[in-house]
C-alpha cells in the first residue's frame, strides 16, 4: 500500500519549490498525497527561521501534525531546522531534522526513493511555477538571520535549469519566477579565479531561458540594486514578451544614515539611479519593493526620506514590515528601539502612501495592452477572472474556462484602486 503523504511550508518562494522538489520526488517513488480528513504516514515541514513568529508557527504546525497524524514519521527541514535542530528533534512525532539543504537528494533517499530527481517536473494545482537557480546569501545585514543558516552560494547549472523550463513549460506551465536565495549572486562562486569574459552571469541564464521556444514568460524575484545591472536590464529589453517587465529592487529604507545602521551595501542614491535606468530603458515597468519600518534609531527625518523614495520611484507594490528584533543578528541589541505605537503609526502612513503610489500606476496601464495569467474565477461571476499581468498588477476580465492557465490579451478599461478592470 502506498504511504500517505502530507506537506507544510512556511516562508520564501525557495522554501515552497524545496518542499515541491521533497513531495514530487517522494510521489515518483511510489508515496500518494494524503486526503484532507487522511492520516498521513509521513509528514514534511519546511520551516522558517527569519523572525520569531516564523519559529512559533513552526512548532505549532509540527504540534498540529502530530495530534491529527499520531503515528506519523515527522521530517522537519528548512531555515528553523539548521539553526535548532535539537530544539525541532525533541518535538513529538519528529524522527528527522534536515539541517542543510543541499541534503535533500539524501533525505528523498532515506524516505525510500530509489534516485532523487534533478529539479522539478510539475509544480502542485499552480498556474506558475517557481524554480530555484540559487541557494546561499553571502550578504551580512544587521537584521537578517539569514546567512547563518544559508552559508553556502550554490548555483545550479544553466543545462539542469533549462531542462527544468522545458518539463515545467511541456506540462503547461506559462509564468516561470526565478528564485533564490540571493538571486542576484547567481553564478557568483563559479566566477572565482575567471577571467572576466568567462564569468557566469544572472544575465546570461535569463537570455538561455528566453530563447527556449514556447508560450511561456519568465518573471524576475527579488534582486538588490547592485544586481540589476546594465547587462540585465538590456536582457529584459530585448525580450519583452518572454521576461515580464517587473523587478524586485529592495529598498528597506530611504535614508542612508539607516541604511549604513543596516549594513546594506549602497545608499539610497544608487538604488533611485538604478530604478530610473530601468524606467527609461523599459516600457512602464512595475518596480515593487520591501520597506522596514521602526529600524533601531529611525528618527521622523529617516521616515519621511523613505516616503520621498517611494514617491519618487514610484512603486506599484511596498511590501512593509515592521522591525521585529531577530535573536541573533546585530539588530538585536542595537540601542535606539522605536517605541510599538510609533511603528504602527509609521507603518499606516506609509501603507497609505504606497496606496497612493499603485494608483498612479495603475492609471498609467488603463489602455494599455496587457498580458495577463488568467488563474482563478471571480466568486459568483463564472464569466469574471481574476490573472496576473505581465507587470505583475492583478487583473479582473472576461474569459471562460478554457482560458484558466492561459495567458491571453487584454487593454485594461479602468481600475479600482487594487486591480485593473478589463
Amino acid at each position: 500500500m502506498a504511504q500517505r503523504l502530507k506537506t507544510y511550508t512556511l516562508g520564501c518562494k525557495v522554501n515552497q519549490y524545496e518542499t515541491e522538489y521533497v513531495r514530487q520526488a517522494l510521489l515518483s517513488g511510489g508515496y500518494r498525497d494524503a486526503g484532507d480528513d487522511e492520516p498521513a504516514d509521513v509528514c514534511v515541514v519546511n520551516t522558517c527561521t527569519v523572525t520569531g513568529e516564523g519559529d512559533a508557527k513552526s512548532r505549532q504546525v509540527i504540534r498540529r501534525l502530530a495530534r491529527h497524524n499520531p503515528h506519523a514519521r515527522i521530517v522537519v527541514m528548512g531555515c528553523y531546522a539548521t539553526r535548532a535542530p535539537e530544539e525541532l528533534a525533541s518535538l513529538p512525532g519528529v524522527v528527522d531534522v534536515v539541517t542543510d539543504k543541499r541534503e535533500l537528494p539524501a533525505l528523498v533517499e532515506r524516505l525510500g526513493v530509489r534516485q532523487a530527481p534533478r529539479g522539478l517536473s510539475r509544480f502542485g494545482t499552480r498556474h506558475r511555477a517557481y524554480l530555484k537557480v540559487q541557494e546561499g546569501c553571502l550578504l551580512r545585514c544587521s537584521y537578517c538571520i539569514i546567512p547563518q543558516v544559508r552559508p553556502h552560494v550554490i548555483s545550479r547549472p544553466p543545462v539542469e535549469i533549462l531542462e527544468e523550463v522545458a518539463r515545467l513549460v511541456d506540462n503547461g506551465y506559462r509564468e516561470l519566477v526565478l528564485t533564490g536565495v540571493h538571486l542576484g549572486h547567481y553564478g557568483v562562486e563559479q566566477n572565482r579565479g575567471k577571467a572576466k569574459a568567462d564569468w557566469l552571469r544572472l544575465s546570461h541564464l535569463v537570455r538561455q531561458i528566453a530563447l527556449r521556444e514556447g508560450d511561456f514568460r519568465v518573471r524576475l524575484s527579488s534582486l538588490e540594486a547592485t544586481e540589476m545591472t546594465r547587462e540585465l536590464v538590456e536582457v529584459l529589453a530585448e525580450f519583452p514578451h518572454k521576461i515580464c517587465p517587473h523587478v524586485h529592487v529592495c529598498l528597506q529604507s530611504g535614508s542612508d544614515r539607516i541604511l549604513r545602521a543596516m549594513r546594506r551595501r549602497w545608499g539610497v542614491r544608487r538604488l533611485l539611479d538604478c530604478c530610473r535606468s530601468v524606467q527609461q530603458r523599459l516600457s512602464r515597468p512595475a518596480l515593487t519593493t520591501d520597506v522596514i519600518v521602526g529600524f533601531p534609531g529611525e528618527t521622523e527625518e529617516d521616515f519621511l526620506a523613505t516616503c520621498r523614495a517611494i514617491r519618487e520611484i514610484g512603486f506599484c507594490k511596498v511590501h512593509i514590515f515592521p522591525f521585529s528584533p531577530r535573536a541573533g543578528t546585530p539588530a538585536a541589541t542595537m540601542p535606539g528601539s522605536v517605541a510599538a505605537e510609533v511603528k504602527a503609526a509609521r507603518g499606516r502612513r506609509l501603507a497609505e502612501l504606497a496606496a497612493e503610489v499603485r494608483r498612479d500606476y495603475l492609471n498609467q496601464l488603463v489602455g494599455q495592452p496587457l498580458h495577463v495569467l488568467v488563474e482563478s474565477p471571480v466568486s459568483g461571476d463564472a464569466e469574471r477572472w481574476i490573472g496576473t499581468s505581465c507587470r505583475y498588477m492583478p487583473v479582473e476580465l472576461t474569459a471562460g474556462t478554457t482560458s484558466q492557465g492561459q495567458i491571453v490579451p487584454c487593454v485594461p478599461t479602468a481600475h479600482d484602486g487594487g486591480r485593473l478592470l478589463a
